[in-house]
């Protein structure tokens, strides 16, 4: 039987996408092993909650550091240590530099809440309204060095209702990503999902459109 994926998280608050992954592993949905939850803050709640489940945490404040780069290098450093095969950023709040991140180019990835190629960055919800978009949703892609711009892996669509505002629609979407954000955890712990120069590849095929979630399930 293959080893369990090793993954490390990557968080700036709550941790609520990182206690839906321990959910999921609980209900052995998940083949992993978290190796290790890193946070920028030290108030950060994810972090007592990943201490509660015996999930060993680091913090690295980045006011000790010269520049971004600098920051980042240190903190893949005490990442690494850790010896994951997938690093899971879940409402880890920072730009990360391009170059520090080269090195773990397809074994990172990111939950955004937005249909990628839209609303990059933040306030994503606020964005949606004010354009009078019909639908919404969240989406998994890989990690690149443009912000929010890695190839998207899948997603989860949500309608706009009327009445909707920026927080009923965040508090709406939540629970979406909650089940999408796993689903895609375990099709790489499966070794399902790649990426090359080429683009995503999913059972060895080319993914030329973002998984959908639907049903319970991902599909193309």
């Amino acid at each position: 039987m293959p080893a369990p994926l090793r993954i490390a998280v990557l968080a700036s608050g709550r941790g609520s996408n990182f206690a839906a992954l321990l959910a999921a592993r609980e209900r052995s949905e998940l083949p992993v092993e978290f190796v290790l939850v890193a946070s920028d803050k030290a108030d950060a709640p994810v972090l007592q909650f990943a201490q509660s489940a015996g999930v060993p945490t680091t913090v690295l404040d980045p006011r000790g550091y010269s520049d971004r780069r600098a920051y980042d290098v240190a903190l893949f450093d005490r990442i690494g240590a850790s010896k994951p095969d997938l690093l899971v950023l879940a409402g880890f709040m920072r730009i990360i530099d391009g170059e520090a991140l080269k090195p773990w180019t397809g074994r990172m990835i990111n939950i955004h809440p937005s249909l990628l190629p839209k609303y990059r960055g933040l306030h994503t919800h606020r964005r949606a309204l004010k354009a009078g978009d019909l639908e919404h949703g969240a989406s998994v892609h890989y990690v690149t060095a443009e912000l929010d711009g890695g190839p998207v892996i899948a997603q989860t669509i949500l309608p706009i209702e009327a009445g909707d505002n920026e927080n009923t629609l965040a508090a709406r979407l939540l629970p979406l990503e909650h089940q999408l954000l796993p689903a895609v955890v375990a099709l790489l712990a499966a070794g399902r999902l790649a990426l090359s120069e080429e683009g995503i590849t999913f059972d060895n095929q080319p993914l030329r459109k973002p998984l959908r979630w639907k049903d319970g399930e991902l599909v193309r």
